[in-house]
């Protein structure tokens, strides 16, 4: 397969010029174009690398589309996998809760389907996106590390990702915004609340700890990459070093941001957060790490078409270094480096051919076809 008259986006610059594919791998970059027959004629539009998600809970909702509604576990997946690939998102970090923040919820009750769902569609050849498992480890909660360790038991994880949602720390260090989620997410009166946040203190001080040396340690021992979650200040940063952990998901203060930069774990922050103009728990803005310079890696979170738009918004920011292939690397070299896959992320020779052709239309990025391993997926 030819690409031609293309702005082919590179790590480093951007060239006008011709993609060849064979087997479904990038063998040539030419600049110029090509006339021959069968050749796809680009437009003069971006092609660029397919995108790499390290941290998507989106898969979720499919499987529950309404409180009480269980949907058949292969099609939700089928339909969180066309949309990821829709979104120009090729290579899927699928992050499933291991643990809550309440007894019986769907997202629990839903771990066991969700897991073999995804195993069972990449078996049977289902998938148009390359998956792998993502396990968030909520170290608060009771149940936490006997999940992880039955699920390591059953199947390969490529991630592993460690947190603490309890109140008046991280993510939530302000309470009127603790409230505010999860009294509107559950539904709880103000007493409700009360008793909530008392038992999400005493379990985090009960188990935190203890599950995030465990899942550490056995994290190390398997080589599976570690990611903390939530750092607000220099002392959660001096932890995540301490367990060597090489991802910053989602630091909620510049202090936390530049610190964990600067001890070479390559900081997340979210796609939405870029899109919306900022974090929707009060916490820093990922266009604010931008500017300094210590923004790594974007993530789609819960929101998938976020991602390819984050990626271009950083680009046209006035305050920042980040031009289109740098801002490009955010969403697709960065994280694929980050999480040791090294024959993607990037329009090279022999890199695989994960390719989005897109059109910048206005302020807005339009998806024209996306490419896996070379075979049109969308």
């Amino acid at each position: 397969m030819i690409l031609t008259n293309a702005q082919i986006v590179l790590a480093n610059e951007v060239i006008k010029g011709t993609v060849v594919i064979n087997e479904g791998v990038i063998t040539h970059i030419d600049h110029g174009n090509v006339s021959l027959p069968g050749a796809i004629d680009c437009h003069n539009s971006y092609l660029t690398a397919g995108m790499v998600e390290l941290h998507t809970d989106n898969m979720e909702k499919h499987f529950t589309p309404r409180p009480g509604v269980s949907w058949p576990a292969i099609q939700a997946f089928k339909v969180h996998d066309a949309q990821m690939i829709s979104a120009g998102i090729t290579s899927v970090f699928d992050a499933v809760s291991v643990g809550d923040v309440i007894e019986g919820s769907e997202r629990l009750n839903n771990l066991s389907r969700m897991v073999d769902a995804l195993n069972e569609s990449r078996e049977r050849g289902l998938t148009r996106a390359d998956h792998f498992l993502h396990l968030r480890c909520e170290v608060s909660h009771k149940d936490t590390l006997n999940n992880f360790q039955a699920l390591l038991k059953q199947t390969p994880v490529q991630l592993v990702s460690v947190m603490d949602h309890s109140p008046g720390q991280r993510q939530f260090a302000k309470m009127e915004k603790y409230r505010e989620y999860y009294q509107g997410k559950y539904k709880l009166s103000d007493a409700e609340m009360d008793a909530f946040i008392t038992r999400q203190v005493d379990a985090s001080q009960r188990y935190s700890a203890t599950f995030r040396e465990s899942i550490c340690a056995t994290c190390h021992e398997l080589n599976i990459p570690l990611a903390s979650h939530d750092d607000a200040t220099l002392e959660h940063v001096e932890e995540s070093d301490h367990f060597k952990m090489v991802i910053a998901e989602f630091p909620t203060t510049a202090e936390a941001a530049n610190a964990a930069h600067s001890k070479g774990m390559s900081v997340l922050m979210g796609a939405p957060n870029v899109v919306r103009g900022g974090s929707h728990s009060g916490n820093i803005a990922a266009h604010e790490l931008a500017s300094a310079g210590v923004l790594d890696i974007l993530s789609s979170d819960y929101y998938p078409a976020s991602l390819l738009e984050s990626a271009f918004s950083i680009a046209q920011l006035d305050n920042n270094d980040y031009d289109v292939p740098k801002a490009m690397n955010l969403v697709s070299l960065n994280p694929a480096k980050a999480a040791g896959l090294n024959d993607r992320g990037q329009i090279a020779v022999g890199q695989k051919a994960d390719l989005i052709w897109s059109t910048l239309k206005e302020d807005h990025v339009h998806i024209e076809q996306v490419w896996k391993n070379g075979q049109r997926a969308f």
